[in-house]
């Protein structure tokens, strides 16, 4: 399974910008995809996912609100739209699977990373 990240970028605080994450090798449906972030000098954390077969959606609470995870069955692809973005977004985003019926926000419970796409937000 090999996981593509894209779409990251350098925007203005209050802005917009739309992640992917292009899963080959298996249908993304037989895992729980989530995107996860990493500031500098910080964990990675949660931001957003899906339960297995897309059941729910579930965000963390500094993205609740403008942040939408959505997914195209038909193209294997998950995607982050981030609206009114702030300074304090800016990471490197990674997008995730994870086969476990459970863990949805735990980094350790996911199997399969992406490389990572860099979204830095100016003030």
């Amino acid at each position: 399974v090999q996981l593509q990240a894209s779409g990251g970028g350098l925007v203005q605080a209050g802005g917009s910008l739309r992640l992917s994450c292009a899963v080959s090798g298996r249908s993304f449906s037989d895992f729980a995809m989530a995107w996860f972030r990493q500031a500098p000098g910080k964990e990675r954390e949660f931001v957003g996912g899906f339960t297995r077969r897309g059941g729910e959606k579930y965000y963390s609470d500094s993205v609740k609100g403008r942040f939408t995870i959505s997914r195209d069955s038909a193209k294997n692809t998950l995607y982050l739209q981030m609206n009114s973005l702030k300074p304090e977004d800016t990471a490197v985003y990674y997008c995730a699977a994870n086969s476990r019926s459970y863990g949805l926000a735990d980094r350790g419970s996911y199997d399969y990373w992406g490389q990572g796409t860099l979204v830095t937000v100016s003030s």
